[in-house]
């Protein structure tokens, strides 16, 4: 198994650079490290799929900060007002940014960018050889909104060059460092070098307001808010019980591809305690002044009229709905619809979950999800 040593020489000999800037990272890589020398029991496709990706993480943190040294103005880039979508995993968060991602009066962080942001793309002539010809990487064996190159990707990989991210559980298992991520991890450094990062992508191209989206962030809202101090917040919903016992069998379906000793209980547990724990931390931070940043959106309503609810979230917002963006908008639902897959539905005794004990849990959240929810609410304060 390599160790942190031999990954950060092999990212120094790949790019010939040193400075990885602030040391803010060392001691997430050095805890994941370890989780997956102890913990993961990786096979031979987890290995080889995992290493070589801190690696690259590595190497594009050197990248920044290598653009930066060249190019200090980088660092003048305007990100203002970011509109953030998060909640619960599986609550149409992903088809919602899909949707925002029609506007083409909006920035977002693209699929295939979001591992590679270096170089910045406005310094590439020509074709970007990051933009794979097909759908490209798919890890897990479902797609459940078709996969679009261009199409925007979750913060995850950019929290990954600080390795304080959700995206590292979600590939295997490593308990000690999920526990230290959620427990101990200061994320204020990871949302801040996200901000780096997203100024280094938007350099050299047409000032446009941001749209991201990452279910985490639920987690780390007090991080957010001091790294995007104007940032608006989308938030979606759906039952709770719906939503772990999807995410959970996703996570399967993932880290079952890169170890032959799968945990489903693990994986039940793991689910269970993070996401109420950030649904805890969702209701602290939406009750400290920071209600009216938000902006709410039931499952089943984004079912029913997805346009109608993106038209209502930018009334919110007090921008127009142009007929390009409702056009576009409208081409992309029904091409979505005609390929999605069905939903599958995983036995909840396979991860040890009582659904009857997991609702409790997650009982305040979902009072006040009702009630957000509500057309009479949604323009009012959202505490």
């Amino acid at each position: 198994m390599p160790t942190v040593t031999d990954l950060k020489a092999s990212a120094i000999e790949q790019t010939g650079l040193t400075d990885f800037g602030d040391d803010s990272f060392e001691e997430g890589l050095a805890i994941l490290v370890a989780s997956l020398e102890t913990e993961a029991r990786l096979n031979a496709r987890g290995e080889a799929f995992l290493y070589p990706r801190i690696v690259g993480y590595l190497a594009q943190r050197l990248q920044v900060e290598d653009w930066y040294r060249r190019h200090p103005e980088i660092d003048e880039v305007p990100i203002v007002a970011p509109v953030v979508g998060m909640g619960l995993p599986r609550t149409g968060s992903t088809a919602l940014s899909m949707l925002l991602a029609q506007d083409p009066e909006v920035r977002y962080l693209r699929r295939w960018e979001s591992s590679q942001p270096c170089p910045p793309p406005s310094t590439v002539l020509g074709a970007d050889p990051r933009i794979p010809p097909d759908k490209g990487e798919m890890v897990g064996t479902r797609h459940h909104v078709p996969a679009d190159t261009h199409g925007p990707m979750e913060c995850h990989e950019l929290m990954a060059l600080d390795f304080k991210s959700h995206l590292f559980q979600s590939f295997a298992q490593v308990p000690t460092y999920s526990a230290w991520l959620v427990e101990k991890a200061d994320l204020t450094t990871t949302l801040k070098y996200q901000r780096r990062v997203m100024k280094l992508l938007q350099w050299g191209e047409p000032d446009r307001p941001w749209r991201l989206k990452c279910p985490s962030h639920v987690l780390w809202l007090q991080a957010v808010g001091q790294a995007f101090p104007d940032a608006r917040f989308v938030m979606t919903h759906r039952d709770p019980t719906d939503v772990i016992l999807s995410v959970a069998d996703l996570y399967a379906d993932i880290i079952g591809t890169f170890t032959d000793q799968i945990d489903r209980p693990y994986i039940g547990r793991l689910n269970v305690e993070h996401w109420s724990l950030g649904m805890d931390r969702a209701l602290g931070f939406r009750s400290e002044d920071n209600g009216d940043r938000f902006y709410d959106i039931d499952f089943r309503a984004m079912q029913a009229d997805p346009i109608g609810e993106v038209t209502a979230l930018y009334s919110w917002l007090g921008q127009p709905v142009t007929d390009e963006f409702a056009e576009r908008m409208d081409s992309w639902w029904t091409h979505a619809a005609a390929e999605r897959e069905p939903s599958s539905h995983a036995d909840p005794a396979m991860f040890d979950l009582d659904l009857d004990q997991v609702r409790p849990r997650f009982a305040r959240y979902a009072e006040h999800a009702a009630r957000w929810t509500t057309h009479e609410n949604r323009n009012a304060h959202g505490n």
